[in-house]
């Protein structure tokens, strides 16, 4: 059964166990980058480098957003990501929701602060891309 949303620290720590789990996926992303391009003096290659790990955090969130709605961390600590309807993400929600909460992080973490003054204590990029997070009981 789905029931509300999780509490603001629930979900940091959630976060917290999602970017451990992020740096090794990044890390055998980056080991796979560098056998392709190993010349790490060419100008393009931090530019590059930099975009592919965007790109690769994207592909990871989206497709496990887009399939089930749980990341593993999320699985761990019993949360859900839906739509504002309750329905499943659409590739385009899990795609717009990614770069907002880029945003927000880059901003001094504004749109995770966002959640203690906003009225469902939502996550400014849910509020904007239209999702939420659900606490998901057995």
């Amino acid at each position: 059964m789905i029931s509300s949303t999780p509490g603001f620290w629930r979900r940091i720590i959630c976060m917290i166990y999602e970017f451990l789990l992020l740096l090794a996926v990044l890390f055998i992303a980056s080991f796979i980058f560098h056998l392709i391009f190993s010349d790490t003096q060419a100008a393009y290659f931090r530019p590059l480098f930099q975009f592919y790990l965007l790109v690769i955090m994207g592909c990871y969130f989206s497709w496990y957003w887009t399939h089930g709605g749980q990341t593993l961390a999320m699985q761990t600590w019993k949360m859900r990501l839906v739509a504002a309807d309750g329905s499943s993400l659409t590739k385009k929600q899990a795609i717009t929701r990614y770069l907002f909460a880029l945003i927000g992080i880059f901003f001094f973490g504004f749109g995770i602060i966002w959640a203690l003054l906003d009225r469902d204590r939502q996550f400014l990029h849910d509020r904007l891309a239209g999702t939420r997070i659900i606490k998901k009981e057995n």
